[in-house]
């Protein structure tokens, strides 16, 4: 039997927990803040139910094989409670989460040889505690090698598609480059298809040439059929469509991970010695809307 503990039943965590649930060989914990009785996740596949151990309190946990934590980046810190309990000198940790910083972000909380970063495409929503819509099938990226390998396996039986990549860090930067454009219409709080012009296209664009530089910068390989491709999808865009998790934190009032979608760009484009503007513009914007966000130095 594999223990798994997942800190963060939110949209993406609660249905990887009810997935991973669907395995009689996985015994699945849940830390949430908000005590709920179970999961209930609409897939494209049909309803599939779950019944984990839910915990709201760290000195109840116990040390597992497996972490998963699936919280906002800004919340980090907030998982060592956790951590503290469910930790083992045999224990790996896997960060699903946004970005492409997740060994930094944990790096003094877990030994960095127990990381594991994951990078997921799992478009959800939560409705309640336990209450979740998948709405598109889920792939799953990891690093290849002993961790990653094992990680991909606990999916076997689940219907998101789990593997180890030899090039990791392409698969984090590609998906950055993609929802980098995001930060445009959580600040129009407009799609961009409908008003789409030349002048709103530089802008997307300039968005997008950053991310990949700055991406190819730090090792990744971006294809510029890639770059265009996530220009053309802007493009596309329709009227009433979610931009992802920063619009609808936006939307929400909720705090928004700026600093992991288009913060980093900037921070990692000085680095590098790469010019940022668009993405500073549009970071400082956003933070000067009134949006609620945290800043991570």
């Amino acid at each position: 039997m594999t223990t798994i503990a997942l800190i963060g039943p939110g949209a993406i965590g609660g249905t990887v927990a009810a997935w991973l649930a669907q395995d009689p060989n996985i015994e699945v914990t849940v830390c949430a803040r908000t005590p709920f009785t179970d999961l209930q996740v609409e897939t494209p596949q049909g309803l599939i139910t779950a019944t984990p151990k839910i915990i709201t309190n760290p000195a109840d946990a116990t040390p597992v094989d497996w972490v998963l934590i699936a919280t906002k980046t800004y919340d980090a810190d907030a998982t060592k409670p956790w951590l503290d309990h469910l930790v083992a000198d045999h224990t790996r940790v896997a960060i699903i989460q946004n970005g492409v910083e997740h060994e930094r972000l944990f790096a003094h909380l877990v030994p960095a040889s127990r990381i594991v970063p994951v990078i997921i495409n799992l478009p959800a929503a939560r409705s309640a505690p336990g209450r979740i819509a998948q709405h598109r099938h889920g792939i799953i990226a990891v690093p290849a090698g002993q961790n990653g390998e094992e990680f991909a396996t606990l999916f076997a039986k689940t219907e998101i598609e789990a593997s180890a990549h030899a090039d990791f860090i392409s698969e984090a930067w590609l998906k950055l480059t993609g929802n980098s454009i995001a930060i445009v219409p959580s600040l129009t709080l407009r799609a961009t298809g409908p008003v789409w012009n030349p002048d709103l296209e530089a802008i997307v664009r300039g968005v997008v040439e950053e991310c990949a530089a700055v991406g190819r910068a730090e090792g990744a390989t971006i294809s510029q059929d890639f770059v265009e491709q996530a220009i053309a999808n802007s493009r596309n865009m329709a009227e009433g469509s979610s931009a992802g998790s920063l619009h609808a934190d936006r939307l929400a009032g909720h705090p928004m991970e700026v600093d992991a979608r288009n913060g980093v760009i900037v921070r990692l484009g000085q680095k590098h010695g790469i010019p940022t503007p668009m993405n500073k513009v549009l970071v400082t914007l956003l933070a000067a809307s009134g949006a609620p966000w945290i800043e991570k130095a």
